[in-house]
């Protein structure tokens, strides 16, 4: 082996990566997402929770306690009730995550030593349950002494109270399987046909750009809802993990998420010169969409800016319908905003790839 031709080899390898812009963008951009990801973004003390608060008390005393709870950034005010089945209806469609609830008797109540504060916890995320349980264990007077005694605080978990982790980890991998294989697949599709030379035939015919997409994006449905069916068997079988709302809801949500990541992955199929940058493309979104979706850390703890990107990504909006659906019995029409974001990317991206593809080699 000789040195020359093997600097020969090294230099013309490195002269070839300097023109393949997206690999040299992944070169510095991965590294450089995953350490705005893990050390800005990235959180696991929960802050700014959403939460309701009934006051029946309505004394000095009760509201100088729901500004206690206020003031400890635990939670943020979402929602001012009359009732506990308020808060419970509004738990159930993921307007809050906490309700906190503070009787007419709350004098009496703190006077006596008896349970004088309530806290109502959305259980099918357990990072909430362990922010409320701190929330609970809190100084509540603001001077920094312990008033359990004084007005001792209970905590009641709906929806996974036990806090088993496949409860909550199941239905959010629906989303992740999906994700990483529906855009996946379709991100190749469109490279694999240039690479193979049948390109030339899908010019010479007279299929359109929009029938081409929609042909390449509906075999793969039929195979995500295969995908869906899988886990959600196992999770049922293997793990418990109920199914407190419709399963038909769950399947329209899948179905929802699946043509959204195929239309991303169309997109990124248009873009990609070769299989293996389409592969890297994935790659890069798949990351982010794991990460900040609230399927491996909580969403509530991220910054506002980590929290826009991350309602940009099909994958946040998923694990809201899928937890909101299995866990809490919510209907499909009950979580409408996070329906029509979904149908709003699919739309988008569609569109973008239709526009983008042309059928011609170059």
């Amino acid at each position: 082996m000789k040195a020359g031709r093997l600097l020969a080899v090294m230099v013309k390898e490195l002269r070839q990566m300097r023109r393949d812009r997206i690999t040299l963008a992944m070169i510095v951009g991965i590294p450089v997402v995953q350490l705005l990801l893990f050390g800005y973004a990235i959180n696991t003390n929960l802050r700014d929770l959403s939460a309701g608060f009934v006051d029946q008390a309505r004394t000095s005393a009760s509201r100088a306690l729901v500004m206690d709870i206020v003031a400890s950034d635990v939670v943020r005010p979402a929602l001012d009730a009359h009732t506990p089945q308020e808060l419970l209806e509004a738990m159930r469609r993921g307007r809050i995550s906490i309700g906190v609830v503070i009787p007419a008797d709350f004098e009496a109540r703190r006077a006596e030593g008896r349970e004088a504060v309530q806290i109502l916890v959305d259980g099918s995320d357990n990072a909430v349950q362990s922010a409320a349980v701190q929330l609970a264990r809190m100084p509540l007077d603001g001077s920094g002494v312990d008033v359990r005694a004084q007005q001792p605080v209970s905590v009641v978990a709906f929806y996974n109270p036990q806090r088993r982790s496949a409860v909550n980890i199941v239905p959010g991998l629906i989303g992740v399987i999906l994700t990483m294989t529906m855009v996946l697949f379709t991100a190749v599709a469109i490279v694999r046909e240039r690479e193979r030379g049948n390109m030339e035939l899908l010019i010479a015919s007279p299929v359109s750009s929009l029938e081409l997409m929609v042909g390449k994006v509906l075999p793969y449905v039929a195979i995500g809802l295969v995908q869906t069916t899988v886990v959600l068997a196992l999770g049922l079988w293997l793990f418990r993990v109920p199914l407190g709302g419709s399963l038909l809801d769950v399947y329209l949500a899948a179905c929802l998420l699946i043509v959204a990541n195929l239309s991303l992955g169309l997109m990124i199929s248009t873009r990609a010169a070769s299989q293996f940058q389409a592969m890297q493309m994935t790659f890069f979104v798949f990351l982010p969409s794991i990460l900040l979706s609230g399927f491996m850390f909580p969403f509530s703890g991220m910054p506002w800016a980590a929290q826009w990107l991350a309602e940009l990504l099909p994958l946040t909006h998923f694990m809201r319908l899928v937890r909101g659906i299995m866990l809490r019995g919510a209907g499909l029409w009950e979580l409408w905003p996070d329906v029509l974001a979904l149908l709003a990317f699919a739309a988008v991206m569609m569109t973008a790839a239709v526009l983008r593809f042309r059928k011609r080699l170059d």
